[in-house]
């Protein structure tokens, strides 16, 4: 299941909240279901919940900032973020 789209919820208006729209998704009686085991990585306009990781708010987080030489991650939380950004910047390029 590693890499896979495991569901899609289309047809929404783009000024629909995020949080609006996962609850919909979890809420339906065949809708989104995260397996034991597993997490769903989400942007920041999502919050933190058992299943579904977004990026620390407050920290680092494009891959960008940490291009320069000597520029590496300080804490746990911006070392989380780099990894979030990059694997997420992965998931952009296998779709386009």
């Amino acid at each position: 299941m590693k890499g896979d789209f495991v569901f899609i919820l289309a047809g929404w208006e783009e000024s629909v909240a995020d949080s609006c729209i996962l609850r919909a998704a979890t809420s339906r009686p065949n809708g989104l279901k995260v397996p034991m085991g597993y997490y769903y990585l989400c942007d920041a306009g999502y919050l933190n919940a058992e299943e579904f990781l977004a990026p620390y708010r407050g920290q680092r987080y494009h891959l960008q900032k940490w291009r320069k030489i000597g520029n590496a991650t300080t804490t746990m939380k911006e070392f989380f973020n780099m990894k979030h950004s990059f694997t997420l910047l992965l998931k952009e390029l296998l779709v386009s």
